[in-house]
């Protein structure tokens, strides 16, 4: 949080030339392996021909070990350490606010840059032990009408190591390391935070590769998933590039709804959409998509409405999570009552696919689905303008 400062007026002087500032060191957590094993030879701490083994011993300690100082790799020489710890850095990035909800979830919001912040959210109990929630955009370009991150214009990507960062962040916060731990809490990582992933595809491929290396964070590619709202001539490369699992954002079976709650149908309708879901390389029985499904009052929770949805669904190995819509803040929608979930959800289980109803988490905290974000924003630029009102009327009784 900042804070203004007023200093009484001064005669002009010629300004003092600026202190020289240190150069900044490059980070080594987050690359990938051959992006590591070049940054060492470019700062000029290794030779070319002993890139790739010192590479692999970094890589455990960051990503297996979690060491974020040099002198920690016992098993790498003093000198080479001292050498690695003038020209590189192991840094992480800070986390602004850290609230745990009353159900257990945790929400960070984690700064990359100046003006460059997500948020990231761990739920217990979810996959084998619990799943965490990363973000692939600060902002969104979607606008989906019933999501409050999509009332966030679109920053930028965040960098394949950013990504990273939020895995990394939220293993320090849960004493998850060494990464192999037998009884570690994070099992899953999901890209359903703020942004759609396959507008940054190449880095989203990135972090995958480095999350599920198995000699550092080591989670399996089948406990991966990426959620989609359609970007439908992405789907064949992030099959094929990342073997993640994949869930689509759907809430719809009729372009003239989904049209009015997710905008990018316009561009890739539901046939569209359907047909690539249908290619998706390793799409098996093992292999499932989900279809993420908000429930809307009086929207999209009719029982005709499920039984399209079966329709829409045949033949393709899929399940279906049904989710409770988490209010926000001037939110034009209600979600349905339990019961109404209840009945769709029954028709979705008699036509033979898994329907779970996903029970809300972190609502206290805004971190459940489509929360993340704008609030902490508001907040923080609210305690910010009280800040600086209270500085400026300190500066004009003083």
């Amino acid at each position: 949080m900042s804070t203004l400062i007023l200093s009484p007026s001064r005669p002009s002087t010629a300004p003092a030339s600026p202190a020289p500032s240190a150069p900044v060191r490059p980070n080594l957590t987050g690359l990938t392996r051959p992006e590591l094993a070049a940054a060492l030879v470019a700062g000029g701490a290794v030779e070319p021909a002993k890139a790739k083994m010192r590479a692999g011993q970094l890589w455990g300690w960051m990503h297996h070990a979690g060491a974020t100082d040099f002198g920690a790799m016992t098993n790498v020489s003093k000198d080479l350490r001292a050498t690695l710890a003038e020209r590189f850095s192991l840094e992480r990035p800070e986390v602004v606010e850290r609230q745990v909800s009353t159900d257990g979830a945790r929400k960070w919001l984690i700064r990359m840059a100046p003006g460059i912040e997500v948020e990231t959210v761990f739920i217990p109990g979810v996959g084998r032990a619990g799943a965490l929630c990363v973000s692939s955009q600060v902002g969104c370009t979607l606008n989906c009408t019933f999501c409050h991150t999509g009332t966030q214009a679109l920053v930028r990507n965040l960098t394949a190591a950013e990504i990273i960062a939020q895995v990394l962040a939220a293993k320090d916060d849960l004493g998850e390391w060494p990464s192999d731990k037998d009884d570690r809490q994070l099992s899953n990582v999901v890209f359903m935070g703020m942004g759609e992933p396959l507008y940054n595809i190449d880095n989203v491929a990135k972090a995958i590769d480095v999350i599920s290396d198995g000699e550092g964070i080591a989670l399996s590619r089948r406990r991966i998933t990426v959620s989609t709202s359609g970007v439908v001539p992405e789907l064949t490369k992030l099959g094929n590039a990342t073997q993640a699992m994949l869930a689509i954002s759907l809430h719809a079976t009729n372009d003239a709804l989904r049209d009015e709650l997710v905008p990018l149908n316009k561009k890739y309708p539901i046939a569209e959409l359907i047909a690539g879901i249908r290619a998706y390389p390793g799409l098996s029985n093992a292999r499932r998509v989900t279809f993420e499904y908000v429930m809307l009052k009086g929207i999209n929770d009719s029982p005709a409405e499920a039984r399209a949805l079966v329709q829409l669904m045949q033949g393709i190995p899929a399940k279906i999570n049904l989710i409770p819509f988490n209010p926000w803040p001037g939110s034009p929608y209600a979600c349905s009552s339990w019961g109404t979930i209840e009945t769709f959800a029954a028709i979705l289980n008699k036509a033979g696919y898994s329907s779970p109803i996903r029970t809300p988490r972190g609502r206290d905290i805004l971190a459940a689905c489509g929360q993340l974000k704008s609030e902490s924003e508001k907040l923080r630029a609210s305690a910010r303008r009280q800040a600086e009102r209270a500085a400026l009327e300190g500066a004009i009784a003083g």
